[in-house]
């Protein structure tokens, strides 16, 4: 293949080991996945990168992807489009871990009481936490996401702070909450404030509980248990990226290896929590890296079961460090967000449900999105910052209104979901009013009047 693909995008190049080269061709792994055959990386790469003897992505071949990537979607799934009646409320803003594709944190001296200059991050306290989430229950939302930065003062729980406050090891990125304007109180604390009347928590990315096990020999099967305890009910898998080392040694060097994140997702699973997983790509990572990704998925899916959807995430480069320093001059193409989606569904084979974001594509191109292979178009997101601050342009709230006659529209079928998927209700898109169910105080009353 040529490096078209690769680094036409790029303001750098990147010696990586895996190359997008393969001894497959196109068309035999365009008909292993019109069969439904399980597909190999090598057969990933020829799909998503529609063939590796010619340079840049053939129009009349992704095509080809696509449809398939439809056809199957239609039998595994059939013509619902699913979402969520959702909240994201984000912990806070302070982060040391300095990813270079994130403009998510501020850096967590900012926070600080000492520090004079004013700066755009906050944190929450649970109590604030607990009122934001508990009004939006009161508005009809079912699940309440929450994916924050690493605040060095933010513990497990009460045991976990006595020992941090006890170490004396210096890498441990902690600092007693004391010495902040904000005490953000543990993960435990965030989590039973967050768990509102019966609301499912969907928190604790394996970056979090990474940090929330620092300095201890607990297991992640130990840190999910404390969690779950207080109300976790699921767990997001994001903090993914690309799971393979080299990239990440790239992108993110601070961050857990790839190892290190299936280890976290397979002890959620192992207490008994839902999780779903991500894919954060169109940056300096190749074709065979995308793949190599699906891969890990999946294989993790095989020895789990517990995944519900797999989440594509389209990179927002602007005003991310890659784009400041001229690692990127860019994200990925349209035809790469659509191959990517397509050949996720056709690689995925044990894993029910893709999603389509609004956030990352926007409307338009996220209603396409669900003509490729995807079947889940998000949740409402009463608020969502980490898009925004990357310079994402798409908007924080979706109403079911807007859901209904969007979907119905496209010629499918609008259904409401509990963030498991167990629970469905079909979306009259001809009702006079139309909002949540599904939710503890939901009773059809639209989210925002």
């Amino acid at each position: 293949m040529s490096d078209a693909f690769d680094a036409a995008r790029h303001g750098g190049e990147f010696d990586f080991a895996h190359r997008p080269a393969t001894d497959q061709s196109f068309e035999n792994a365009l008909a292993k996945a019109r069969n439904g055959e399980r597909l190999t990386v090598d057969d990933g790469v020829e799909l998503i990168a529609t063939g590796t003897d010619r340079a840049g992505i053939d129009s009349r071949r992704k095509e080809l992807v696509l449809e398939a990537a439809d056809r199957r979607r239609a039998e595994v799934v059939g013509d619902e489009v699913t979402f969520v009646a959702n909240l994201n409320n984000n912990v806070t803003t302070a982060c040391n871990t300095g990813c270079l594709f994130c403009n998510f944190k501020d850096r967590s001296e900012q926070f600080r009481s000492d520090y004079q200059e004013e700066h755009g991050g906050f944190t929450k306290t649970p109590e604030e936490s607990r009122e934001i989430v508990a009004d939006a229950v009161e508005r009809g939302i079912y699940e309440v996401t929450s994916v924050s930065g690493l605040h060095p003062a933010l513990a497990l729980d009460d045991e976990h702070l006595e020992i941090l406050e006890a170490s004396e090891r210096g890498d441990l990125n902690y600092r007693p909450a004391s010495e902040y304007d904000t005490d953000p109180g543990t993960y435990a604390e965030q989590i039973r404030a967050m768990s509102v009347d019966g609301v499912h928590v969907h928190s604790m990315t394996p970056e979090e509980a990474y940090h929330a096990r620092r300095g201890t020999e607990w297991s992640y099967e130990e840190v999910f248990e404390r969690l779950r305890d207080a109300g976790l009910d699921s767990v997001p898998g994001t903090a993914a990226e690309i799971l393979v080392d080299e990239v990440r040694d790239v992108i993110c060097p601070g961050k857990i290896g790839s190892g290190e994140w299936v280890d976290a997702m397979e002890a959620a699973a192992n207490v008994g929590l839902d999780t779903t997983a991500t894919i954060m790509y169109g940056h300096v990572e190749n074709a065979r890296h995308r793949v190599m990704h699906l891969r890990t998925i999946r294989e993790l899916q095989d020895r789990t079961g517990a995944i519900t959807e797999f989440v594509p995430l389209s990179f927002v480069h602007q005003e991310t460090p890659l784009y400041e320093r001229d690692m990127v001059d860019g994200g990925a193409s349209t035809d790469e967000d659509e191959l990517m989606i397509a050949v996720s569904r056709l690689f995925l084979d044990n894993v029910d449900h893709i999603q389509s974001s609004w956030v990352k594509y926007g409307d338009e191109q996220g209603l396409k999105m669900l003509n490729c292979g995807a079947d889940d178009f998000m949740g409402t997101i009463l608020s969502e910052e980490i898009t925004k601050r990357a310079g994402g342009g798409y908007g924080e709230f979706r109403s079911i209104r807007e859901y209904a006659d969007m979907i119905t529209a496209l010629g499918r079928t609008p259904v409401e979901r509990s963030t498991d998927y167990r629970q469905r209700r079909t979306v009259d898109a001809d009702a006079d009013v139309v909002g949540p169910t599904l939710g503890p105080e939901a009773d059809g009353t639209p989210l925002l009047e």
